[in-house]
C-alpha cells in the first residue's frame, strides 16, 4: 500500500507543478519579480545564463529540502514529493530551455502536433515583450487552440 501512495504523491506533485508553474510564472514572474525574468523576454546582457534561471534554483531548493526530511525525519512524504518537484524540473528544462529555447542544439527536429502546439503555444506568450498583457504562462499544458490550428498532411 505503500508503494502505491508513493506512486501517487510523485504523480501528483508532477501534475500540481504544473499549477505551480502557471500560477508562478503568471503572478511572480510576470509580477512582483518582473525584474528577474525580463532578460527571459528581451534579452539585455552576453551572458548565457539569465536572471530567470534563479527561478530553477528555488525549486531545486525545495525539492532537496524534501529529500532531506524526508531521509532524517520520520516524513517519509519527502521523497516522492521531492522527486515529483525534481522530475517537472527535469521536463521543464527539456522542453522549455531544449526544445523550445534551444539553448542546447538538441530536439531541433521534433515534429509532432504535440511539439508544435507547444512551441506555438510559447512563441504567442513571448511576442509579449512587457510584464504586462501576456498569455499562455503554462508550459506542458497548453490551450487546445494552440493544436488545433496546426496543418496535417497525410502521408
Amino acid at each position: 500500500m505503500k508503494i502505491a501512495l508513493w506512486i501517487f504523491l510523485f504523480f501528483a506533485t508532477f501534475g500540481f507543478m504544473e499549477f505551480m508553474a502557471w500560477f508562478t510564472h503568471k503572478y511572480v514572474m510576470h509580477g512582483f519579480l518582473w525584474s528577474l525574468h525580463k532578460d527571459h523576454h528581451k534579452k539585455d546582457h552576453d551572458s548565457w545564463f539569465e536572471r530567470n534561471d534563479a527561478f530553477f534554483i528555488f525549486y531545486a531548493v525545495v525539492s532537496m529540502t524534501l529529500f532531506f526530511l524526508g531521509n532524517y525525519t520520520s516524513f517519509w512524504y519527502g521523497w516522492p514529493l521531492g522527486f515529483g518537484i525534481l522530475a517537472y524540473g527535469i521536463a521543464y528544462f527539456l522542453v522549455h530551455d531544449i526544445f523550445i529555447h534551444q539553448r542546447f542544439k538538441l530536439f531541433r527536429n521534433a515534429n509532432n502536433w504535440y511539439a508544435k502546439g507547444v512551441r506555438r503555444a510559447h512563441k504567442m506568450h513571448h511576442k509579449h515583450l512587457g510584464k504586462e498583457d501576456g498569455e499562455c504562462f503554462g508550459m506542458l499544458l497548453v490551450p487546445f487552440k494552440y493544436f488545433k490550428s496546426q496543418q496535417t498532411t497525410p502521408k
